[in-house]
């Protein structure tokens, strides 16, 4: 099977990109590195440096024909979508629809698409979310991933495109880069290894779901033959604040300090965590590393990546 994965230098592209060349399909990489490293696609892997909204990308469809497209490739930090709200739509909503088209145009049969269940449903009433849940975005951010689930329910019911929708929880894991709030991990172990005090925004108390990195690339290798036009969350259905994940993180790196507390940034709901059991039931997926394992997975990659904290 030929498969595209956009943004598959990048920190969960690229673990995708792995579980692909394990299972012995034919993969090509598009990434135009804003976000990705080059060292992170696997030797042997055709890497296209190109943005996902620029025309050159036909000719790259056109070359590698595939069967089926990971749509990895995102602006994903909150923060800057509601600065830059323009941006983040013109990246996010008609980045991908220039993906959509060239699929029909090129006879890709299924997109697996990535989302997320931590900006789309915004502030919950209740947890955990579930996929019935009324998605009620509170961030650009959020805005323009749930606009591409609906443009896939459209391009399906036109022109017959299956696509499975991958509601990502907060992913962790090795090779992930200090970009947003998603990057909060490696954010918190750069901070102690360089003797910054870290900042825990939320005043600490928000909760999140964090999941690991393998486990998701898991999840979308699951997705290439089932989840036919349907949409899950990907999540390990547990919540964590954010002060517990610092006192995870500052207990790996054997550091004690305080953290400095700062009021929540717009855009960003206070606490979710997401229910994964339709996953579980359809997919036949569920999360195999536990937060503590994963974290010191990252940790251990981190002090590699430096030679020690």
């Amino acid at each position: 099977m030929k498969i595209l994965v956009t943004g598959g230098a990048g920190f969960i592209g690229s673990h995708i990109v792995e579980a692909v060349v394990r299972q012995g399909e034919d993969v090509a990489v598009v990434d135009d590195l804003s976000a990705g490293l080059e060292s992170n696609v696997p030797k042997g892997v055709p890497l296209y440096k190109m943005d996902i909204r620029s025309e050159q990308l036909a000719d790259v469809l056109a070359e590698v024909k595939p069967e089926v497209v990971f749509h990895q490739a995102a602006q994903m930090n909150v923060t800057f979508s509601v600065s830059q709200p323009r941006t983040d739509a013109d990246i996010n909503i008609l980045g991908s629809l220039n993906v959509l088209e060239l699929c029909v145009r090129n006879g890709v049969k299924k997109i697996v698409y990535a989302s997320s269940s931590g900006a789309v449903y915004g502030e919950p009433t209740l947890l955990p979310v579930t996929e019935a849940m009324l998605p009620a975005p509170v961030s650009h951010y959020g805005a323009s991933k749930l606009s591409v689930e609906h443009y896939l329910s459209v391009y399906s019911s036109v022109y017959g495109l299956d696509y499975t929708i991958l509601r990502y929880a907060n992913v962790y894991g090795p090779r992930q880069l200090r970009h947003g709030e998603a990057g909060v991990v490696p954010i918190l172990f750069a901070d102690l290894a360089e003797g910054r005090k870290p900042t825990l925004y939320g005043m600490g108390e928000p909760v999140r779901d964090y999941v690991f990195a393998g486990d998701v690339a898991r999840a979308n290798m699951l997705a290439l033959k089932g989840g036919s036009r349907d949409l899950f969350n990907i999540a390990s259905g547990t919540g964590t604040s954010v002060c517990e994940l610092f006192e995870k993180i500052a207990k790996l790196a054997g550091v004690e300090v305080k953290p400095a507390l700062k009021p929540l940034r717009k855009g960003e709901v206070h606490s979710i965590y997401a229910s994964a059991e339709k996953a579980r039931e359809k997919l036949n997926w569920r999360p195999t590393v536990n937060l503590d394992e994963g974290l010191q997975a990252t940790y251990e990659f981190f002090c590699r990546q430096r030679g020690g904290l």
